[in-house]
């Protein structure tokens, strides 16, 4: 028998559409991660020499915030180029080379994306402002003032101040949720939808897996530009600006959160769709409607994949209590929806300092928050050094970089105190950040904890989080499975996680107290191992460490 031809049959990709669901997501601050050409400021070349950190952790994929080319008014949520690098952070190749070597290392990388404003220095904008009648006059949210010249409303900037300024070649005022020099795109213009989605490609084209949406709910304002009515003292909260903020003093009806937001985010995920496991997250900034508006947005296929609320990233302490009724609230109100979890981002106070945990137990406390964090039915995000318990950073005034913290200060010291470098060498220059001085500076109480004093330690929260996601990888139930029986007995908080034939019984110790509780159940118990706590299974009954957890598997 004669062989006329032979081919060569590729084998068949499967591709994970669902990869985003129960991954852990490490955001990267890429001013704060790694300088890698001595300017004391990170960049992108810094990030690719430090992947493999985050790979070693065991997180999934990668959450970059911004990198474009930008003014720095507020360090990169300023765009002036939505397709271009910043040269502070490298440019388009080196940012190919990040991406091609954290795809090596299996690690998926998710974009920031600011789509709600631009900078003033954005080419759009100069040419929106040059006259009423040009190509982009509408790009912008323009308006006259009143009669007397006032703002068109009453709408104010979470930076402080009315949330309109005035421009003297078109003698009107703009919008600005943000700082007066990140005017607002007018997203009731289809054209400014096309153009924002065109962005989305180009990035998809280059190999990003996905996108972090700043804002998502500010896209749209009302067309009519009616007054935000005022909030009752006693709603007001401190959750997404500062008390000290009159932007409290307003329910945020009218210059955020409209209803003509589910059709472009619809347009967007029909483009993520074109792609073979594109995703996103999206940031819900709001302290009245945040489960809803969670829930409208990510509850169908048609909308985004996932989005994160301020329900833990408050002030409050997470109670066992407190962490019920936000499940619950979850769970009830938004079931359908799926949620991405975070105690700590580039926004807020670090949750080591924040939550203001006790010091006779603070790493237990923290081993334990940390395992709740990953135990909890959603996606999860850590933010970088947050797996080396670090505080906030003690930023004296007159070193300041944030304009929201200079604002307020004293009573609201900014977001510096979150955002300084990360801390790799506690004998080298500037912690391993960088041979320069830094943008912002290495405090001594963050050295202390750098990741080489930390490694190799089993008993430290770098080792603890490292082997608690080894774990979890192991555990279907804790990635993707359904949550319920939620129960609070004491300082004991407990819920069911079950995917499949496979149930965990899930239980943290939140007191300082070693705690012992039975199990109501006929099923087999098994108790699991290799996440790092060390409990006692006994005839039916638990026993518990303070700031401890128990992973059981029903039979």
């Amino acid at each position: 028998m004669i062989v006329s031809s032979i081919s060569i049959v590729e084998p068949e990709i499967i591709v994970d559409k669902d990869w985003w669901r129960g991954a852990v997501i490490y955001q990267i601050y890429p001013r704060s991660y790694q300088d890698s050409n001595g300017d004391g400021i990170g960049d992108l070349g810094g990030i690719k020499d430090r992947l493999d950190h985050i790979a070693e952790l065991g997180a999934d994929a990668v959450w970059i915030s911004p990198f474009f080319k930008s003014p720095m008014k507020d360090f990169g949520y300023d765009v002036s180029n939505y397709k271009d690098i910043d040269p502070m952070f490298g440019d388009l190749h080196s940012f190919d080379e990040l991406v091609e070597h954290a795809h090596a290392l299996d690690l998926k990388v998710m974009i920031d994306l600011v789509l709600s404003h631009t900078s003033d220095q954005h080419s759009w904008f100069a040419q929106s402002c040059s006259s009423r009648d040009n190509e982009r006059h509408d790009w912008y949210v323009w308006a006259d003032g009143k009669p007397d010249g006032s703002p068109p409303n009453n709408w104010l900037s979470i930076f402080g101040g009315p949330g309109w300024s005035w421009h003297s070649t078109r003698c009107q005022y703009y919008q600005h949720n943000f700082l007066s020099s990140q005017p607002d795109l007018n997203f009731h213009n289809p054209d400014v939808q096309d153009a924002l989605l065109d962005v989305v490609r180009f990035w998809l084209d280059r190999g990003v897996d996905g996108f972090r949406l700043d804002t998502i709910n500010f896209y749209f304002c009302d067309k009519e530009l009616r007054d935000n009515p005022a909030l009752p003292p006693e709603l007001r909260n401190a959750d997404i600006a500062p008390d000290v903020n009159p932007y409290n003093y307003q329910e945020h009806l009218y210059d955020k959160n409209r209803p003509e937001n589910i059709d472009f985010l619809k347009r967007f995920r029909a483009v993520l769709n074109e792609y073979p496991a594109a995703t996103a997250v999206g940031e819900v900034g709001d302290a009245q409607y945040g489960m809803q508006i969670l829930k409208d947005y990510t509850s169908h296929e048609d909308r985004v994949h996932m989005c994160y609320t301020f329900d833990f990233l408050s002030a409050e302490l997470p109670t066992a209590q407190r962490v019920a009724e936000v499940l619950q609230k979850f769970e009830s109100e938004a079931e359908d929806s799926w949620v991405c979890w975070a105690f700590s981002n580039h926004d807020v106070v670090r949750h080591a300092t924040r939550w203001k945990l006790p010091k006779k137990h603070y790493l237990q406390h923290l081993k334990m928050l940390a395992a709740l964090l990953m135990s909890m039915r959603g996606s999860v995000c850590l933010y970088q050094g947050e797996e080396l318990g670090l505080p906030e950073a003690d930023i004296p005034f007159e070193r300041l970089q944030d304009p929201y913290g200079i604002t307020f200060w004293p009573k609201f010291k900014g977001r510096d105190g979150c955002r300084t470098p990360m801390v790799w060498d506690a004998e080298g220059d500037n912690a391993g950040f960088s041979t320069a001085e830094p943008w912002l500076p290495v405090t001594e109480p963050h050295r202390r904890l750098a990741v080489s004093q930390q490694i190799g330690d089993q008993s430290s929260l770098l080792e603890q989080y490292r082997r608690f996601l080894t774990f979890r990888r192991q555990c279907k139930s804790l990635i993707k499975g359904s949550l319920d029986g939620i129960s609070v007995i004491g300082n004991v908080l407990s819920f069911l996680r079950t995917d499949g034939d496979e149930t965990i019984y899930c239980a943290f110790n939140m007191g300082s107290e070693r705690v012992r509780c039975e199990i109501d159940t006929d099923r087999e118990l098994r108790l699991m191992e290799g996440h790092g706590f060390e409990p006692v299974l006994k005839d039916g009954a638990l026993e518990i460490p303070s700031y401890s957890a128990a992973f059981v598997q029903l039979g």
